[in-house]
């Protein structure tokens, strides 16, 4: 892949970053979501590669654009698949709480895990733990694992869940452990990438969430010398059917860090809708808006926090009448 894509997907996740934003805590969360995914399509067409969808708003017949399978770009520059996720977190932002973010992930084509849309049971860590956790060992010894890697008491461990019914037992666990839990109720694509920044003050996410987002996180993971293990969970016989599809016939089968996105490059960019522990959210100040995104590189190892300032008055479909 080209270096340069990396400020290319930065303007991508920008745009929808910036469309979805308008729609902050107005309860709206289709609208929102089809702002992001609109403006991140207008986007696409100006990027010098040869893209195709492997993670996208669906399949082709119940999504008009980002559906798997479209193809994006020029025509020109590298082959590439890519998944995305122009709102990760509509909820968050109907709602205006924490940790929405437009995302997208590119890798070389045939490199990023065509995930199928159910759920997956995950565990994400920083690079100080990884290889010393394991998605089917008891949460006491991951939470005692990433204690040693970080040199921490255990109750001085965070661990990030998703506040859901079905982690009843998993919080139950976490809390008889001694450590302390950070509950949300979206958005565990950021969780799972705030393991791999101490500011956040993250450790360990746990649970089960979607296999598109887990990819996604995957990805940043890699680029970050992070770790993330997967179990797909489906749930009716049609997720079995295209769990068969993939190869995946043993649900008890983990999905390695080159299960997600295989070779050696990816390129990772996010940039925040509402604030977060590791992102701003954008800001709307008079005539400009401004933005805050990631952007990262795994055959590098580079990691770039880029700030943005956009005209309101350049853009007027900003503007929300």
């Amino acid at each position: 892949m080209e270096r340069s894509l990396s400020m290319e997907l930065v303007r991508v996740t920008e745009a929808a970053a910036l469309s979805s934003a308008r729609w902050m805590g107005r309860g709206k969360k289709d609208e929102a979501d089809d702002a992001a995914t609109t403006a991140m399509r207008d986007v696409f067409d100006t990027i010098p590669m040869r893209g195709r969808v492997v993670i996208g708003e669906g399949e082709m017949d119940e999504a008009p654009m980002l559906y798997i399978g479209e193809k994006l770009g020029t025509g020109d520059g590298p082959e590439v698949d890519v998944a995305v996720d122009p709102l990760e977190g509509t909820n968050i932002v109907a709602l205006g709480t924490w940790n929405a973010l437009a995302v997208i992930a590119i890798a070389d084509r045939g490199k990023l895990l065509h995930a199928p849309d159910m759920y997956m049971d995950k565990l994400a860590v920083g690079p100080a733990a990884v290889g010393k956790v394991d998605i089917n060992a008891p949460v006491l010894d991951n939470l005692r694992a990433v204690a040693k890697a970080k040199n921490k008491q255990i109750e001085d461990v965070v661990a990030v869940v998703l506040n859901k019914p079905r982690h009843q037992q998993l919080i139950e666990d976490i809390r008889a452990a001694g450590a302390r839990i950070r509950l949300i109720q979206d958005g565990d694509v950021a969780a799972a990438m705030n393991t791999a920044f101490d500011d956040t003050g993250v450790d360990i996410l746990f649970g089960i969430g979607g296999a598109p987002e887990g990819v996604l996180a995957a990805v940043a993971l890699k680029c970050l010398g992070g770790e993330m293990q997967g179990k797909l969970v489906p749930k009716t016989d049609e997720e079995k059917e295209r769990c068969a599809k993939m190869g995946i016939t043993d649900f008890e089968k983990v999905l390695h860090m080159d299960d997600f996105c295989g070779g050696d490059d990816a390129i990772f960019a996010a940039t925040g809708v509402t604030d977060g522990e590791l992102l701003k959210g954008v800001q709307f100040k008079g005539s400009k808006a401004l933005t805050q995104t990631v952007v990262m590189r795994a055959k590098s190892g580079t990691v770039r926090f880029i700030d943005g300032e956009h005209s309101l008055e350049k853009k007027p479909n900003l503007v929300m009448k």
